[in-house]
């Protein structure tokens, strides 16, 4: 496209300057910011931008009236249901599983800068006896969980892994499977793609320039998934497949049940269409989002959107009447996903003032020390008020939810509390299955050996755990010698 062609089409938008510095530019220069502009769709750009200043203006006055917890009828709780229950669900789970229905659509996109690791945050070793990865203990036990399906139904299935990385993250992280040799699983049914991005603009709506020849951009959020599950084809990989429950989550949870049978049988029995783990919220200032009710539709309300008299409000038996604390722990029917990927374009658009570097008028590059800009950004969450039939279900924190999101330093959700939180709940599987530990033994458990505590009875019954640190494997494992460093279960 020559650069009347270009100037002409970006003109029609407003966006013109552009191609200011195209003299400047060389010939690659000039290829690269033609196809970064070739690629937007311009009249959408500018009608985003517009939905977005919009939203910022109709703030919702959340009036307690408005608001209304999860009604029961939506609701159970797993501490809360009878073992016969638990059981039927994860039957139901299991028998998904093995006729190859189940997939799990995983969040990967982050780097792990607050970390100091520059690497994608699932190649993230928080320090574990075996030093595993945060993608090895998913791999493990998605191999784990299609196992005890095969042992439960007497037939192997299959659960297809959608990896949503970032434009950065997806070489690195697709290399660091290949060179893991997929950890176990068959490379076929390991799907990447890649999260999109939006166009970074001025107040006025004028996209910048980052440098003369390349746009400013953002990721464009968690709910940027159903765009791109659409546009990279995911979705016709979903249905050619014959794939029918997603479990979706992020990739920092260390103590994530992937694609849990229990879940899963859940929302097929209830025949949901979009569903949310949460887990109770351990004090009305505790800073997450809850799930609840506005204006009759499902939504998340992120802590700051609460009034202190809602995020207090209690029932008559003491608990707090808003406590379905919100973990990015997600069920969606490949149903709700075709149909909510055709209407994505309603999500709502959540804006950021922020501080964007750009070119100027005169070429030069600005480090600006207030907000001069919006990035806009979408919430995965904010497709539950389209969704026929919500449900949630609510997970025990010590079994199902510690997040890795900060530096030791922060001394909360860092790789010191998840290595901790997982240890201690390896403890309790141990305890469970008739085992003796002391609390100052980190012992852990492979997840090839055991996905949620059942299987080591047998191993672990009067068996007394000194050493520490300790890492009790698989049979498969202990052969192979692989998955550790630290010392090893002899069992």
């Amino acid at each position: 496209m020559s650069y009347e062609e270009l100037h002409t089409r970006l003109a029609a938008h407003g966006q013109e300057h552009l191609v200011k510095y195209w003299p400047e530019l060389s010939q690659n220069e000039r290829e690269q910011l033609a196809s970064e502009i070739n690629k937007l769709d311009l009249s959408e750009m500018s009608d985003i931008f517009h939905r977005a200043m919009e939203s910022t203006k109709v703030i919702l006055e959340k009036t307690d009236d408005d608001l209304k917890p999860i009604p029961q009828a939506h609701y159970e709780s797993v501490p809360g249901l009878t073992e016969s229950k638990v059981q039927m669900y994860e039957n139901i789970g299991f028998k998904e599983i093995s006729e190859s229905k189940v997939g799990v659509l995983l969040l990967a996109g982050g780097q792990a800068t607050r970390l100091g690791f520059g690497h994608p945050k699932g190649m993230y070793d928080v320090g574990l006896p075996s030093r595993k990865t945060l993608f090895q203990i998913q791999a493990e036990r998605i191999l784990r969980v299609q196992g005890m399906a095969e042992e439960h139904t007497g037939k192997a299935g299959k659960i297809t892994w959608y990896i949503m990385t970032s434009e950065h993250t997806r070489a690195p992280t697709a290399e660091f499977f290949k060179s893991h040799n997929y950890f176990g699983l068959k490379e076929e049914d390991i799907v990447f793609f890649e999260q999109g991005r939006l166009p970074c603009f001025d107040f006025d709506g004028k996209i910048f320039l980052d440098e003369k020849y390349h746009l400013s951009s953002a990721p464009d959020g968690n709910g940027g998934i159903y765009r791109s599950l659409k546009s990279q084809g995911v979705l016709d990989d979903i249905v050619k497949r014959g794939v029918q429950h997603l479990h979706a989550h992020s990739v920092d949870n260390i103590l994530i049940k992937v694609a849990d049978p229990i879940f899963i049988g859940y929302c097929k029995t209830k025949n949901a269409d979009c569903a949310a783990k949460v887990v109770r919220k351990s004090s009305p200032s505790e800073p997450v989002g809850v799930v609840c009710r506005v204006n009759g539709f499902y939504k998340v309300v992120e802590y700051s959107e609460l009034t202190d008299e809602a995020a207090e409000r209690r029932n008559p038996d003491g608990q707090l009447t808003f406590s379905a604390g919100n973990i990015c722990n997600h069920y969606f029917s490949s149903e709700f996903l075709l149909k909510i990927c055709n209407y994505e374009s309603k999500l709502k658009l959540h804006v950021a003032k922020k501080k964007i570097p750009y070119v100027d008028a005169n070429g030069i590059k600005q480090k600006p020390s207030e907000p001069n800009g919006i990035k806009m950004e979408k919430f995965i969450f904010d497709v539950f008020e389209f969704a026929e039939n919500f449900i949630c279900l609510e997970v025990a924190r010590d079994v199902e939810f510690s997040a890795l999101k900060n530096a030791d330093s922060a001394k909360k959700d860092c790789p010191s509390t998840t290595r901790e939180d997982l240890l201690r709940l390896h403890r309790k599987y141990i305890r469970q299955a008739g085992g003796i530990v002391e609390d100052d033994i980190d012992i852990e458990i492979s997840p090839l050996l055991s996905y949620g505590g059942e299987n080591l009875k047998d191993l672990v019954e009067n068996e007394v755990f000194s050493i520490s640190p300790f890492h009790l494997k698989s049979m498969h494992e202990s052969m192979n010698g692989n998955g550790t460093n630290g010392v090893n279960g002899n069992h």
